[in-house]
């Protein structure tokens, strides 16, 4: 900590573990007069920084952020997170302009490979932020679900071939951690027009993959992410359902896009194909 202020040339405040939105509350006014950074944590390997950004430029927290990636490095820490915010004491609002710097992976993905293979790697949302923009062949940044859907539904309804990876933020960041259940199922309902309209853009050899890294029960005390079994739901055109079990980790996913994409066998997984 001591050195991410040395090399950044401001102090910082906080330094705890803190639901974003409080720490902004409780720190806000204080970084506005201080120009300091606040900093915190979560239950999440992550070392966030949040700035108000008409005190702190964008380019300078994003630089901040450089350097505390650098200084997390040798801890492998999951993820540094840039958290700007506007607004004055009382009414604070975090903006879209987050930015995500993560660890570099110890060892290829199944993305790697596939781009190594010639297959097109379209992230969607901020996917190529948590990969550090390893295995993306083309990046569509968005800042936010309706955003990510609108790209995933043009890109199935005009992309010939290929893996569409995406991501729908906000219900982790808009009302998982708020504990917006409201604004939770508002959202599912959207979602759920969406899916609508992307299984009659499907053609009949593609796969739709649904999962989640974590849950984050909108209906849950506290601000953490919460235990329960995530869902993964595989869909083909006219194929039968059946029970995919209680599977045991994400290379099951890795696996399974292997053989689908035609490349050697993964080596870690049990793929579902």
């Amino acid at each position: 900590m001591s050195a991410f202020e040395q090399q950044t040339g401001r102090r910082l405040i906080g330094n705890k573990a803190a639901s974003g939105t409080a720490i902004i509350e409780e720190l806000g006014a204080r970084q506005m007069r201080e120009g300091a950074w606040i900093v915190y944590t979560s239950a999440d390997s992550v070392f966030q920084i949040a700035a108000h950004e008409e005190i702190i430029p964008l380019t300078e927290l994003y630089h901040a952020c450089e350097i505390a990636r650098r200084l997390c490095d040798p801890y492998q820490v999951g993820r540094v997170i840039a958290r700007p915010f506007t607004g004055q004491p009382g009414a604070f609002r975090r903006t879209e302009n987050r930015r995500d710097y993560s660890f570099t992976l110890p060892a290829p993905t199944v993305l790697d490979d596939l781009a190594a293979a010639g297959v097109p790697v379209i992230g969607v949302g901020k996917i190529e932020d948590i990969f550090d923009k390893n295995g993306i062949t083309r990046s569509l940044h968005t800042l936010s679900t309706k955003a990510s859907q609108e790209q995933v539904l043009a890109l199935a309804r005009g992309q010939s071939s290929g893996l569409v990876f995406a991501n729908f933020i906000d219900f982790d960041m808009l009302y998982g951690h708020r504990r917006d259940s409201k604004g939770y199922a508002a959202a599912l309902e959207e979602t759920d027009i969406f899916f609508g309209e992307l299984l009659k853009a499907m053609r009949p050899a593609d796969w739709l993959i649904v999962t989640a890294d974590h849950g984050n029960d909108p209906t849950f005390r506290g601000t953490d992410h919460t235990r329960e079994y995530v869902p993964l739901l595989v869909y083909q055109p006219d194929r039968p359902g059946r029970s995919l079990g209680i599977r045991h980790g994400f290379y099951d996913v890795a696996a399974s896009l292997a053989r689908i994409f035609g490349l050697k066998p993964w080596p870690r997984g049990r793929e579902f194909v």
